[in-house]
């Protein structure tokens, strides 16, 4: 792990040193995105409005929620990746949408909110099924949102399956055991369903998947203002109880590193005293720093290699993986899409 130089004898170390590493500080600005979607889910502080506890349609299915719980509203570009590999790509995209004679912008934006309702429900509906680690069906899915939706089944729920991965760390696959289900599959093994403890709670796998990059984009360490600085993108505050994160200071200066999925120890050398973060020995275990990338990357609508640096390393480090465990190494990766 690099570390900033220590200066002279009546000069102590700070934290403001330890934020640079070889490559220069890359501001993860991927957070905003996460935001968007932490933000719409505010309006509601159980997973249960549309669905009741076995997973069927409530009596209270046809309110509708003021908010949705779904759809990634804006795109963002994290500080050093080129305009000319990223923000074009992905702006670009947008803009062809956009300009289209075919679908004018009042009229996309109108079918979008149309789709918010739907997209709430099967949000709420793929959370309870999750604890039951049963294979959801496409005609139970199709029950919750109302058959009416059946011809954009597939964007709603791509809509839903987004949230479910920003937020949750959860995703939602085809299952190739049986036609028309799908299975949820946390991206890492958080105890009690990604509760972390015992009782009600949402799942808190998202949330360290997005701690964990902001560490990885840091240069696998990150000062405890750089983790607040994130945290705060999203509302979420030290001493302030969140609805989907519970108590946010004990979970990640607690509870993670209790569960070695984070290491949080004081800068040496700092004065005043400052903290800082990095992966645990479990985060290392049951993810990568390329898998953590992707997560990122498709945050932000990139391929990780328009990380620049931090692609490189994460392909490094794939292949020092590979001949850790035997198996061939691969001299370059895939970008997903």
């Amino acid at each position: 792990m690099p570390r900033g130089k220590r200066g002279k004898k009546g000069k102590p170390h700070t934290c403001k040193k330890r934020r640079q590493d070889q490559h220069g500080t890359q501001d993860l600005r991927g957070a905003q995105v996460t935001a968007t979607t932490m933000e719409a889910h505010s309006s509601s502080s159980s997973p249960g409005p549309g669905v009741d506890a076995k997973g069927k349609p409530s009596a209270r299915s046809g309110k509708h929620l003021k908010r949705p719980w779904g759809a990634l509203a804006t795109t963002t570009v994290p500080a050093g990746v080129s305009p000319t590999r990223s923000s074009k790509r992905a702006t670009g995209k947008i803009a062809k949408k956009r300009n289209s004679p075919q679908a004018p912008l009042s009229n996309v934006q109108s079918g979008e909110r149309s789709l918010t309702r739907p997209t709430n429900l099967l949000v709420e509906f793929l959370l309870r099924m999750y604890k039951t680690k049963k294979p959801i069906r496409k005609v139970h899915m199709l029950k919750i949102i109302d058959k009416k939706y059946k011809n954009q089944f597939l964007r709603i729920l791509k809509r839903a399956s987004e949230s479910m991965e920003v937020v949750f760390g959860i995703d939602v696959k085809k299952d190739n055991t049986a036609k028309h289900s799908y299975v949820l599959v946390s991206k890492m093994n958080l105890p009690c369903n990604g509760i972390v403890h015992r009782g009600r709670g949402f799942p808190k796998t998202g949330l360290l998947m997005n701690l964990l990059g902001v560490i990885f984009m840091k240069g696998n360490c990150a000062t405890e203002e750089d983790i607040w600085n994130f945290l705060g993108k999203m509302k979420i505050y030290a001493g302030k109880r969140h609805f989907l994160f519970g108590e946010p200071k004990k979970l990640i200066t607690q509870d993670l590193v209790q569960l070695k999925y984070l290491e949080y120890r004081q800068v040496p050398g700092s004065s005043p005293a400052c903290y800082e973060f990095l992966w645990g020995p479990r985060a290392h275990a049951e993810t990568s720093k390329m898998r953590v990338l992707e997560f990122l990357a498709r945050i932000n609508h990139l391929d990780p290699s328009d990380f620049h640096c931090r692609y490189e390393e994460a392909l490094k480090d794939e292949e020092e993986r590979a001949q850790a465990s035997g198996c061939p190494s691969v001299s370059a990766a895939v970008p997903s899409t």
